[in-house]
């Protein structure tokens, strides 16, 4: 019953978004309305939330820090440049999820399902999105946002990308960097995973229009019960819904 009564939550009509079928919403967009200023109360929320949750989580850090030392003696972090707001790189902080020199030994390349890179502790993590609770650090610092494009590895070679090209290349990079990349969003909740990055691209440029307090608290409230259910690591639906095209 309370997965029921949590859908509902989000196939309201009421907010800024709609929870079933943004794919529809994104593909038959047009005239768009580009607004890339971020609302008035973005950056107090992601200051305040920030500071919660490493107050909150820290007993969490500590456990998940033992836990990957404790498997293969390897370093607990791993950090990675990223795009930044306006195309500034900044480094992005993570619990590491790989195996030790994973890039040097297998490639820098995107993760995959049942990637054998990832250790027995990692794949926890990812399922959960447990690894990303360092970029709390990141949000407080307000290199990032809680909601936003997702923080991209720098020209990261993807799996679903017909050929090896620089990310300001791909159509709609502009846009996506015209604002601060975020912990979660609509890209990272509704694409398919593995999804080319044109098409994350327009997910997040979606986003971008809309962008409203309200629909950010929706965005993370369904981020935890996503971590809840373990499905961050799934490559198609992360969530379902009745489809209503309007």
């Amino acid at each position: 019953m309370a997965g029921k009564g949590f859908r509902a939550l989000f196939e309201s009509q009421t907010g800024a978004i709609t929870y079933p079928d943004i794919e529809f919403r994104v593909a038959t967009r047009s005239r768009p309305r580009l607004a890339t200023r971020e609302y008035a109360l973005k950056r107090a929320m992601d200051f305040t939330l920030a500071s919660v949750g490493m107050l909150v989580a820290a007993p969490i850090w500590l456990t998940i820090a033992a836990a990957i030392k404790l498997e293969d003696g390897g370093p607990v972090f791993f950090v990675q440049d990223r795009w930044g707001r306006h195309k500034r790189p900044f480094k992005v902080y993570k619990f590491r999820s790989m195996v030790p020199d994973a890039d040097a030994k297998f490639g820098a390349i995107q993760a995959q399902e049942h990637d054998p890179r990832f250790t027995r502790v990692g794949g926890l993590l990812r399922a959960t999105s447990l690894d990303e609770l360092p970029q709390l650090l990141n949000i407080w610092r307000g290199q990032m946002s809680w909601v936003g494009p997702r923080a991209l590895p720098i020209n990261e070679r993807q799996v679903k990308d017909r050929a090896d090209v620089p990310d300001d290349a791909i159509e709609g990079f502009d846009v996506r960097c015209s604002v601060r990349p975020g912990l979660t969003g609509i890209a990272q909740i509704f694409a398919p995973r593995d999804v080319a990055r044109r098409h994350k691209f327009r997910y997040d440029r979606f986003y971008i229009e809309r962008q409203s307090l309200w629909l950010d608290v929706k965005l993370i409230l369904l981020s935890c019960w996503i971590s809840l259910k373990f499905k961050w690591e799934q490559r198609g639906r992360k969530v379902h819904g009745r489809r209503r095209f309007q």
